[in-house]
């Protein structure tokens, strides 16, 4: 016979431990937090030593604890895939991923027949918004894609899809015929602002070594795919991501005022999330690399 605690507790301890908190682990489990933090008071007892160091707002592992922690997350890895491997074969999966809009219409949305061509089993449901989702709230989504700066979090693995270039975007009618503007020409056209851009039209001045006037007004927009319909349609200038801006690019409705006298700016700002216990799913770790392959091939003009 195993000589084990009782694997209700085991349970209750993995999730508070990789969670930080009783009040989640408790949601993920649908029990109370009381119930949860009863399970690894047993636990303690059975042991003879605390697993936790509680505060008011938060608990957090003890060395003991997080030494347990680490065997038991790759034991229910195990578990998991185990009963996975078990389970009857599904002639259809279904794959929940939230995305930030413009990413959504700009880039993945134009991609999606390839991926529904590579893996037709998978039944891919999309929903969008600006707003930041918790895949520990949300347990009916499977993958988050948010955009910003990155937000790291216990029991969510979060990796940048790639670096992208933050670059002055006009249509070509705004050159009037020349192969290129100066910095001064550039300050002098209407400065178009997308309000979730990370960075800012004084930002980018201030890397060229140009002040740009304060409280200068500019038509404001709060999507990346609105700003740069805006400098499709020749209200000014868009300083945004060339990799959002790929099609108007290739097809000459946009041009990138970036050259070798110009500073480039290169950012993370794309980050794809899951639950760290999903990390070995099939259809996460399929979607996650088809997502990377497609942005290391990504071709963009100039």
């Amino acid at each position: 016979m195993r000589k084990l605690p009782s694997f209700f507790s085991l349970r209750a301890f993995e999730a508070a431990a990789r969670l930080q908190s009783f009040a989640l682990a408790g949601e993920e489990l649908h029990l109370s937090p009381s119930a949860i933090s009863h399970q690894i008071r047993s636990l303690e007892t059975y042991f003879g030593k605390s697993l936790f160091t509680r505060s008011f707002r938060r608990v957090e592992p003890t060395a003991d604890g997080l030494r347990l922690l680490s065997r038991l997350s790759a034991a229910f890895d195990l578990m998991e895939q185990a009963c996975h491997e078990l389970s009857p074969p599904q002639q259809s999966r279904a794959l929940a991923v939230h995305c930030s809009p413009s990413f959504a219409t700009k880039w993945l949305g134009p991609r999606l027949p390839l991926f529904m061509q590579q893996y037709p089993d998978l039944n891919i449901s999309m929903s969008s918004s600006a707003d930041a989702m918790d895949l520990l709230r949300h347990e009916e989504l499977d993958i988050t894609i948010a955009y910003g700066a990155v937000q790291t979090r216990s029991g969510i693995i979060t990796e940048a899809i790639g670096t992208e270039t933050i670059a002055p975007l006009c249509a070509p009618a705004l050159m009037q015929g020349r192969a290129r503007l100066t910095l001064e020409q550039i300050a002098a056209l209407t400065l178009i602002h997308s309000s979730l851009n990370p960075v800012r039209w004084s930002d980018w001045f201030a890397l060229q070594g140009m002040s740009l006037q304060p409280g200068r007004p500019m038509p404001s927009f709060d999507r990346a795919s609105l700003a740069l319909s805006a400098a499709v349609n020749g209200v000014g200038v868009a300083l945004e991501s060339t990799r959002l801006a790929q099609r108007e690019i290739a097809a000459g409705e946009l041009c990138v005022l970036q050259d070798a006298e110009l500073v480039p700016v290169q950012r993370e700002t794309h980050f794809l999330s899951y639950r760290a216990t999903e990390r070995n799913n099939a259809k996460i770790a399929c979607f996650r690399d088809w997502i990377f392959s497609q942005a290391e091939e990504e071709d963009i003009p100039t």
